[in-house]
């Protein structure tokens, strides 16, 4: 028996649907002809707290710190027991192992500490989806890799665990024992993320706190020329009195000057004209799409996540979300004018940017050698009956869909 084991029930359930034969369910997994489906919940393990390397641990004593495992420990976290104890049957009836955890770092992790745990000692292939449905699926199936050369992915995964660990505990304890000698009774939290966001949100704060607001002066004329109007504004003098950001910040210079002006000629003394080409923004990552999605939707970098994961999970209109990459396998690019013709079939606006594509053309977009785990976030070219969907959902389609036929417009 052949055992997959995905990250999550969604990601099982698509490829157990991509699997020749019918479907058979049981209690925590999926039964397709000569292969198991099964999946995690997120993470089923976690890191074993303090006490289970040493009882004392249990109490917080300064004199106990740092707290430093020799061999790291993991422990099933309570609600995960279950679905642990259905792989655990499983990996014993199976001959192969699957590991189709997400395409990056904590997905690698997740599935593989679980099948390390359980004592798993045959080779492991990978299987690598980044989009949900069938055909896509299916072609990830047909080219499995050995799951050995992810080893980086998830020991890079694995230190950020531990290293989080080390300093939460540690510091956490530190802070709260030092706080109680102080008269602070609560617990101190500190980790390795949330103390310097919590620092930048407060410095922040502080900022705006103790701002000031100051008057600065812009001082602008309409010039008459020939053929038309042209606005020019006034760069100050270094000499006169400006801010940081080159402002006047007085204002007789401006009214002394802008007592001169009207009805006054003028000469150009030289004119500097420059021909540029602005070439079309690469694909979107997740961070560059929520920076867009912000400045145009007003939506939080939350919403965003949340919109691109059912995008992808169950409308299965985009490839996997959480990519920090802006490229494109250059494989991709054949079937570049299919997808997107899917994609942008059902909505007017989509269909007539796809009209405008050339797609003779190829942009800096299509690189293997820029794209790692996954790649940039792209329409999967099934089509998109945009009206079906929330407005948040259909305004954030649009703007991937937007990003990968831009490839195909000229500079």
């Amino acid at each position: 028996m052949r055992l997959i084991i995905a990250e999550k029930p969604s990601l099982a359930r698509a490829i157990a649907d991509a699997l020749p034969g019918g479907i058979r369910r049981e209690d925590g997994a999926l039964h397709v002809g000569d292969s198991v489906v099964t999946w995690c919940l997120g993470h089923l393990l976690e890191q074993a707290p303090p006490d289970a390397y040493d009882p004392a641990y249990k109490q917080w004593r300064l004199d106990h710190l740092p707290v430093v495992p020799v061999e790291w420990r993991l422990t099933p976290r309570p609600k995960a027991k279950g679905q642990l104890a259905v792989i655990r049957k499983l990996l014993k009836q199976a001959r192969e192992v699957v590991h189709a955890g997400d395409p990056d770092r904590e997905g690698q992790l997740l599935v593989q500490e679980v099948i390390d745990h359980l004592g798993w000692k045959g080779d492991v292939s990978r299987l690598l989806v980044n989009d949900l449905n069938r055909p896509a699926v299916q072609r990830a199936l047909a080219r499995l890799e050995d799951n050995a050369c992810y080893q980086p992915l998830y020991r890079a995964a694995q230190s950020r665990a531990r290293a989080d660990w080390l300093y939460g505990i540690n510091l956490t304890r530190a802070w709260t024992l030092i706080g109680r000698q102080a008269g602070h009774d609560s617990v101190l939290s500190v980790g390795r993320v949330q103390t310097p966001v919590l620092g930048l949100v407060v410095r922040r704060d502080a900022e705006i706190r103790n701002f000031k607001p100051y008057p600065f002066h812009v001082l602008w004329v309409d010039l008459m020329v020939a053929g038309g109007r042209l606005r020019a504004w006034w760069q100050p003098h270094e000499n006169q009195p400006l801010d940081a950001q080159g402002r006047l910040l007085e204002r007789a210079p401006a009214d002394a000057l802008t007592a001169r002006l009207p009805g006054a000629e003028g000469r150009l003394t030289s004119l500097e004209t420059r021909q540029k080409r602005q070439t079309a923004p690469l694909p979107y990552s997740l961070s560059a799409l929520q920076v867009d999605a912000a400045r145009r939707f007003g939506l939080s970098a939350q919403a965003v996540l949340d919109i691109c994961q059912r995008l992808y999970e169950r409308h299965k209109l985009i490839t996997y979300p959480r990519s920090d990459c802006r490229y494109l396998p250059e494989e991709h690019l054949a079937l570049a004018r299919a997808n997107l013709q899917g994609a942008c079939s059902q909505d007017e606006t989509l269909r007539g940017w796809f009209a405008g594509a050339d797609f003779t053309l190829r942009s800096q977009a299509w690189d293997d050698k820029k794209v790692g785990a996954h790649h940039a976030l792209a329409p999967t070219g099934k089509p998109a009956d945009l009206a079906r969907l929330e407005r948040a959902e259909a305004n954030v389609f649009r703007l991937i869909a937007r990003n990968v036929l831009a490839q195909f417009y000229p500079p």
